[in-house]
């Protein structure tokens, strides 16, 4: 991974969201956080994807792949599988689904390898 300039990487990000917007962005650091005109905080490779994003090099990428006509996916064909001797569930509750304990056995049931149940079962 290589190592982001903090410095460079600001004014970088100050120039592209100037010419995007209009104006300066109000950028407050926490750590090593930093929070865009009081916005979600984010990380410094955050700002420089941020930065690329609105230069405009991200957008080209987009466009293209909209332009590509997509096949449809192939759907695979159901496995018959062998069910284990089910013991009996916990009751439903009254909206039809399944209780916890009842979800959780059913789903370890399901899977290929041994599995312990959750605590407090």
């Amino acid at each position: 991974m290589a190592t982001l300039d903090k410095d460079q990487v600001l004014a970088e990000f100050t120039a592209a969201y100037n010419a995007k917007n209009g104006k300066d962005p109000e950028i407050e650091q926490k750590g090593s956080w930093y929070a865009v005109d009081g916005g979600k905080s984010l990380r410094l490779a955050d700002i420089a994807a941020l930065t690329a994003e609105l230069s405009g090099a991200k957008a080209a990428a987009p466009a293209e792949k909209a332009a590509a006509p997509k096949a449809a996916p192939k759907k695979e064909a159901a496995k018959p599988v062998a069910k284990k001797a089910s013991k009996p569930k916990a009751a439903a509750s009254s909206n039809g689904g399944m209780y916890p304990k009842a979800f959780w056995e059913d789903a370890l049931e399901q899977r290929e390898h041994h599995c312990r149940r959750p605590r407090g079962f």
